[in-house]
């Protein structure tokens, strides 16, 4: 009869792999080992449990992680295109990168298969509207439904007057103020569509206190100008009103994109506005108010 002797280290190995399992067996299963991170950085007592997606500090819990973004100012959300360094650049930022990208042509091409932001409006109203502005030299245009500056436009023909009452947005870029305005005859002047914002006596109390740098500015150093439409962005031109004359004629032979934005400019920003064409022409300007 034959006997086998084992090997004392194999022996060994196995009595520790017994030793082993039986204290994994002692700890509960489903429980997950914590990493720690480092203290808490807003309370500094606490192991932190999280760590902040945007600037990386770390909390203990739900309380220090509001009081880090109120008193920070963070979102809380990570920046997808942060500059990061060739030596911190890893498989988790070149999985983050790869989402983005499949993100962003996800919505591309969501946005090329949404026939609503595609397909201007050709309502039998919008076709009217065109109809007349073209007898008047006016090119007028609309936008997809789905653009705020459509929904919002309540320009109206009166077909036995025979004009516009046009939806009018007014800019006032140098006191970062915007008016919109209903139903606006274009037989107005535009001196007669200004008073009741800039005028020194005429105008509306609180409205001239929202303007008072255009109130207390002399009217020959006003000007009125109106973006020309169809050119490249890069290519940006305006067309020069006069403010003597009526809405209709400053804008016949112009495009507009559902109403007209007229941006109302002091003096020493007009250079700010180039105009369309191969030179500025200069306008006789009499004095806005008699």
């Amino acid at each position: 009869m034959c006997s086998v002797i084992l090997p004392t280290t194999y022996i060994m190995s196995a009595a520790e792999s017994r030793e082993e399992n039986s204290v994994q067996e002692e700890e509960p299963k489903g429980t997950k080992r914590k990493i720690s991170l480092a203290n808490c950085g807003v309370c500094g007592s606490e192991e932190a449990k999280y760590r902040c997606p945007a600037c990386l500090t770390h909390s203990c819990s739900m309380v220090c992680v509001k009081k880090h973004k109120e008193g920070s100012g963070c979102s809380g959300v990570r920046d997808k295109t942060a500059f990061v360094t060739l030596s911190q650049f890893d498989e988790m930022t070149l999985l983050s990168d790869y989402r983005f990208l499949e993100d962003t042509g996800r919505f591309a091409d969501g946005a090329t298969r949404d026939k609503l932001t595609q397909i201007p409006r050709t309502t039998l109203k919008a076709k009217k509207l065109a109809a007349n502005a073209r007898k008047m030299n006016i090119t007028l245009r609309f936008l997809p439904i789905t653009f705020s500056k459509s929904r919002e436009n309540s320009t109206f023909f009166l077909a036995k007057e025979k004009q516009f009452l046009w939806h009018l947005k007014l800019i006032f870029p140098q006191s970062s103020t915007e008016f919109s305005q209903r139903r606006v005859s274009e037989r107005q002047t535009l001196n007669q569509i200004l008073t009741p914002y800039i005028h020194p006596t005429e105008s509306d109390p609180v409205t001239r206190q929202k303007l008072k740098m255009y109130v207390h500015t002399p009217f020959d150093h006003v000007k009125v100008f109106m973006k020309a439409e169809g050119r490249k962005a890069n290519s940006v031109r305006y067309h020069e009103l006069d403010i003597q004359k009526s809405l209709r004629e400053n804008l016949s032979y112009k495009t507009l994109i559902e109403y007209p934005v007229l941006h109302v400019v002091r003096r020493e920003y007009w250079k700010d506005y180039p105009l369309k064409g191969p030179a500025a022409v200069t306008l006789q300007i009499s004095p806005l108010w008699d």
